[in-house]
């Protein structure tokens, strides 16, 4: 994806107008399967009042404004707003960060960046009720959207680092659906995320079109092979785990940059590489996790 298409120019204003002010259609499959937060988001704005506008992540440790909707979409749970669907309100959304701060994570920017992504945008409208619960949940091409507390986990441990948490670009291996992508966005000056399923890429770029978050890269290809051409990363975070790093990886670092990845087969632990020298890196295990496999290669 090219830095000028990659703005999202379309608005959530647009793409409730092209729905005429209706609902989108009910999802009939009883199985998950790939959609768009675009489809969501038209549905839920059509919700609310004329006029309003998209509101914009926050980039301080703050709360952070919700993302995704216009008016107070996104702050659904805080309004007397009868249609608005209580489990993905913005409440459940504050109730799921309360929980991931009480499971250990302690950065207040992370925490923050977290409420402000409405998960449900990027999952199935038949999951949207299970979108602010601990776990991950099936987004289609056997893959899942990682679960909160360790999306919240591995950027703490990246932020974590000898710039005071200063991300300037940082890349992302397995985009999914996205949502990852955008948390990132809140705490990163730009983000670069590769998916090899093609599907996925572009499924992706649908739901985070109508956010229109400048700041976000995508790109199709091999993601074991990194973004030479825009490297080095003060981050790095993969979403699928490999019996090893790829060394392309480790070599687009910067000296002081974080590496956070899931390592093993059948047992996986959460690894953090931190590169100290042109030649040298050193290595943490951190808690165990489970993600799905690392592989070479585009579909």
């Amino acid at each position: 994806m090219t830095e000028k298409n990659s703005r999202f120019p379309l608005s959530l204003a647009s793409l409730a107008q092209k729905n005429n002010g209706k609902s989108s259609p009910k999802a009939t499959a009883k199985t998950a399967t790939p959609q768009t937060a675009t489809r969501n988001a038209a549905s839920d704005s059509a919700r609310q009042p004329q006029g309003a506008a998209p509101a914009a992540a926050a980039k301080t440790a703050r709360p952070a404004a919700p993302m995704g909707a216009p008016g107070n979409h996104a702050n659904a749970g805080g309004n007397s707003n009868s249609s608005a669907t209580p489990m993905v309100s913005h409440a459940v959304r504050q109730a799921m960060v309360a929980r991931v701060a009480k499971q250990g994570v302690r950065d207040a920017k992370v925490l923050a960046a977290l409420e402000a992504v409405p998960r449900h945008l990027f999952m199935e409208p038949a999951l949207a009720s299970q979108a602010y619960i601990d776990a991950s949940l099936p987004i289609g091409y056997h893959q899942t959207i990682s679960q909160p507390y360790i999306v919240a986990r591995m950027i703490e441990v990246m932020r974590d680092n000898k710039a005071g948490g200063v991300l300037n670009r940082v890349l992302e291996i397995g985009t999914g659906c996205g949502y990852q992508a955008a948390v990132l966005s809140v705490v990163a000056g730009e983000v670069y995320s590769i998916e090899r399923i093609k599907p996925l890429h572009e499924l992706a770029k649908r739901n985070l079109r109508p956010m229109r978050i400048p700041n976000i890269r995508l790109h199709y290809g091999d993601g074991m092979l990194g973004l030479p051409q825009v490297a080095p990363f003060d981050g790095i975070i993969l979403a699928a785990a490999g019996m090893e790093v790829p060394q392309a990886l480790l070599d687009q670092l910067a000296i002081g940059g974080r590496l956070i990845a899931p390592v093993g087969g059948q047992h996986q632990v959460l690894q953090l590489i931190e590169r100290v020298g042109k030649y040298e890196w050193r290595n943490e295990t951190l808690e165990h996790c489970r993600f799905v496999p690392l592989r070479p290669g585009v579909v």
